[in-house]
């Protein structure tokens, strides 16, 4: 049996819950208790800045800025798939139709959001995680790492997937529970990175 390539594993994870994250921000829901709305992609998009943590252990920082603009761009052409495949003809007997169009095609806004926030605030973390990692050590680099990168990104994407479409009050909901939700499941997700053993020099990191 061959042994796992992690780069190659984390790669194609971090890109996975990127797109994951595009089509579930769709639906705003309300976070139980706290009673803030949420869009459903804050579920699962804190884990992608563990994830590219990942490939920068194993693959460096270079090829990890490279796998954060190849996500922003896989993410583009989804939008363009969901708007051509809305506008063909549907069959007579397919009564869903309306649905699809109303559920996939606002993502253009949510994904043209969330690649902005992404490339910028994934970027960030690229240089965190750099300084903090050959300083001190790994954990402390993915906890303050993902800690800057996540306020960043959920002020830049709440405001332009959502602002002028909802209420201000929403919106800023929206922008504190991603900041709440992203920073409680960053923190579990911190001790994640021992599993990952380092494969590159410390001068590609």
């Amino acid at each position: 049996m061959k042994k796992l390539n992690l780069g190659l594993l984390s790669s194609s994870l971090y890109v996975a819950f990127q797109i994951f994250a595009n089509i579930l921000s769709t639906k705003i829901a309300i976070l139980p208790l706290l009673n803030l709305a949420v869009d459903g992609g804050t579920i699962i998009y804190p884990l992608t800045f563990t994830l590219r943590d990942f490939v920068h252990k194993t693959w460096g920082k270079k090829n990890s800025r490279q796998i954060v603009i190849i996500a922003g761009a896989l993410n583009l052409i989804m939008v363009f798939l969901f708007i051509a495949v809305a506008a063909l003809p549907a069959d007579p007997t397919w009564p869903f139709q309306t649905a699809f169009e109303s559920i996939l095609l606002p993502v253009w806004r949510i994904t043209i959001a969330s690649i902005i926030a992404q490339i910028i605030s994934e970027l960030i973390d690229t240089e965190i995680f750099s300084i903090i990692y050959k300083k001190i050590g790994d954990m402390t680099a993915v906890f303050f790492s993902n800690f800057v990168a996540l306020i960043v990104d959920s002020i830049l994407f709440s405001m332009i997937a959502f602002y002028g479409s909802m209420p201000t009050e929403t919106v800023i909901q929206i922008i504190i529970s991603n900041i709440l939700i992203k920073l409680v499941i960053s923190i579990i997700s911190v001790p994640t990175i021992k599993l990952i053993p380092r494969k590159v020099d410390i001068n590609e990191m």
